[in-house]
């Protein structure tokens, strides 16, 4: 513990520790606001979109969520140019406030039945600005943070963003089964759906208080002094070389990182609620187990890639993850069907494992991630060469790999034909990663 505590106080604790907190709260609210409207999916169907197929309902909730995935990357270019212009502060205060402030707005519509058509509208228009909200602070303050993190352990201090989106995803899935099992499914589907989203608001003031009291980053005060900030969105383009690292940084790290992501986190759990047919309650707990796992796997990543430089241990993640998605699904399979046999708690051991592995390859490459995509480009470019390949990957990659299991799944007619589609994706990402990704560890900010 007194190591760890060394690390983190190696250059000003006191400051990088205040931007640390306040960084990492700000986007635990963007993920945990951004993901309880997908945790919420089934339940915002029938109120917003109601149909006599309940399936139609479902579908139009979760296309609404969609749309939230790809306005990502416009947000990104918005918010990413602007922060390389008027300064990363400013940038990372619209984000929180315009994300916290369509959360709320959810938690305050009126339904189908009360205004008609308006209710959809309503809750799409939200849903993009929440959608534009997201692409600008995942991404930003990674670059926030580690302009901040100074040139010593930078990849264990930044390690701790990558940990607010699995963290967002557990405080939100138990804050609704918390809600679900107080109250009554009448009362649940009348008002409790919207306490989640109500709670925003706290959140919300909690995270502006804090963050308004930050300073602009050290990096871009010093790049100011020197040259008149402007936008960099074009020239990114222009410049072969910026054009190559965001290339390196979409395919070889934030999608191959954005694949583990939801292998792992996501689409994990729908196999074996869906594939094996364990009881959902059952996979809900497992699922939790694993995210507890990945937090400190995910600092130690960090920490490694500080050691021995981030590309070793990226590349080793994507290997690892290449290698083990499908020994490591037919096991869920086979030992999952093993439990529904025998139904003894003993069996879940062999599974619980298997989840901490796929965690390690997830942690492994994410880890560095923080660090690493703002020490790829320039201070002048950082901002915006960082953060549209980064919400790319994520919004388009990651997010529709379950859709793409599945229907390579149908096609194939197995469960496990559809894991080809990542298997092939991080074999190829490992092998360019390998030739051509530059190692960043001792790049100066």
């Amino acid at each position: 513990m007194n190591n760890i505590n060394n690390l983190l106080n190696t250059k000003k604790p006191h400051s990088y520790s205040k931007v640390a907190v306040a960084a990492c709260f700000g986007t635990f609210l963007e993920w945990y606001d951004f993901l309880t409207f997908a945790t919420l999916a089934v339940v915002l169907g029938p109120l917003f979109f109601p149909s006599d197929d309940p399936t139609s309902s479902l579908l139009a909730s979760l296309a609404t969520f969609g749309v939230g995935m790809v306005v990502r990357p416009l947000g990104s270019a918005l918010f990413g140019s602007m922060g390389d212009r008027i300064g990363r502060k400013p940038v990372f205060m619209i984000t929180i406030t315009l994300m916290g402030a369509a959360t709320v707005g959810v938690g305050l519509l009126p339904t189908y039945q009360q205004v008609g058509i308006w209710a959809p509208v309503l809750l799409v228009s939200l849903r993009l600005l929440q959608g534009l909200s997201a692409g600008g602070e995942i991404g930003g303050s990674a670059v926030y943070l580690t302009e901040h993190a100074g040139d010593a352990n930078r990849g264990f201090k930044t390690s701790f963003l990558q940990l607010m989106g699995p963290l967002g995803i557990l405080v939100s899935t138990l804050q609704i089964t918390f809600l679900q099992h107080y109250l009554s499914a009448e009362a649940f589907h009348s008002w409790g759906w919207r306490v989640p989203f109500w709670v925003s608001l706290l959140l919300l003031a909690i995270a502006f208080r804090a963050r308004r009291a930050l300073a602009e980053t050290p990096v871009f005060l010093e790049l100011s002094k020197h040259q008149k900030p402007e936008s960099q969105f074009i020239n990114n383009f222009k410049d072969s070389e910026i054009r190559k690292k965001m290339f390196l940084l979409f395919f070889c790290v934030s999608s191959s990182g954005a694949i583990l992501f939801f292998c792992v986190q996501v689409y994990t759990a729908i196999f074996l609620k869906t594939a094996v047919k364990l009881p959902p309650e059952l996979v809900d707990q497992l699922s939790i187990c694993a995210t507890l796992a990945l937090f400190p796997l995910t600092i130690f990543a960090g920490w490694l890639s500080d050691k021995i430089g981030r590309k070793p241990v990226i590349v080793t993640g994507l290997l690892f993850g290449a290698i083990l998605i499908q020994p490591a699904y037919w096991a869920l399979e086979k030992f999952g069907l093993e439990f529904i046999q025998t139904n003894h708690l003993s069996d879940l051991l062999p599974i619980m494992l298997i989840l901490i592995t796929l965690s390690l390859a997830l942690a492994l490459v994410v880890g560095p991630q923080t660090a690493y995509l703002a020490e790829l480009f320039p201070a002048k470019n950082r901002n915006s060469a960082a953060t549209l390949p980064h919400n790319l990957a994520a919004g388009w990659i990651g997010g529709m790999l379950p859709l793409i299991v599945t229907w390579l799944n149908q096609m194939g007619g197995n469960s496990l034909a559809g894991l080809w589609y990542p298997t092939g994706f991080l074999t190829v990402s490992a092998l360019i990663a390998l030739k051509a990704l530059p190692e960043t560890k001792s790049n100066h900010l």
